[in-house]
């Protein structure tokens, strides 16, 4: 229910401005409907890279999981929907679009990524653990900011809502990897996650990330240079 309270708010604050919603992109449904699939697929296949390579590495294959009912992995995926529509509406949505008219595109992404990564120390309660803090605001901070960049770009929630859920629903519901307990495959050692070592989670925990952001990031700025979008003018200044 988390998704249509905040898309009433978001209407009711572009209301006000004498605007509506395609303000924030949510119009012409094929162009968004694609953009949202893209992004889904492109984080979705990374994720399974990503898991499939600690899997290779550590010896440890997946397995189904045959204990899975489909009302547990349906109240999952709303799990899954429900967090990346609260987060989006809330971080790259009408706030993000008050930011880059007032701010400018690249502050405006620049302080939303930075928000994004402190918000995470609250969502993963890591006050106390320097390292930790900081892992979690440069890895969160870094998608926040390829999420903001792709609404920036496109004018709309469609793209950044499809990379979000497309990294949340695959690692989540698919791998088991996430808070949302065990999905369609898990370990066959019947941990919740596969150890890999040191070397091998640096590489696909760390490094793996950050190389697909800075693939988004490029195809980010293909865009801008090809085209500003139409629905949203006032982004490119």
């Amino acid at each position: 229910m988390i998704g249509p309270i905040l898309l009433a708010i978001s209407w009711f604050l572009l209301f006000l401005e004498g605007k509506n919603l395609r303000a924030i992109g949510i119009d012409r449904p094929r162009r968004r409907f694609g953009e949202f699939a893209l992004g889904f697929a492109f984080l979705g296949t990374a994720v399974v890279l990503q898991q499939l390579g600690l899997s290779l590495v550590a010896g440890e294959p997946f397995v189904r999981n045959r204990d899975l009912q489909p009302h547990t992995l349906l109240d999952a995926l709303r799990a899954a929907v429900n967090s990346v529509l609260y987060e989006e509406l809330v971080f790259r949505g009408y706030l993000l679009y008050r930011a880059i008219r007032l701010l400018g595109a690249r502050r405006a992404v620049w302080l939303d990524a930075a928000a994004f990564g402190v918000y995470h120390w609250f969502s993963y309660n890591a006050f106390g653990n320097p390292i930790a803090m900081t892992y979690i605001f440069v890895l969160t901070g870094a998608y926040g900011y390829m999420w903001a960049r792709a609404f920036a770009v496109t004018g709309s929630v469609a793209a950044p809502i499809g990379l979000h859920l497309g990294w949340n629903a695959v690692s989540y519901l698919v791998f088991s990897a996430g808070p949302l307990g065990r999905g369609l495959f898990v370990p066959s050692s019947g941990g919740e996650r596969i150890a890999a070592g040191n070397w091998p989670s640096l590489v696909f925990n760390v490094l793996l990330p950050f190389v697909v952001t800075a693939i988004a990031l490029w195809y980010c700025r293909r865009l801008e240079r090809r085209d500003v979008p139409a629905a949203a003018p006032e982004f490119a200044r």
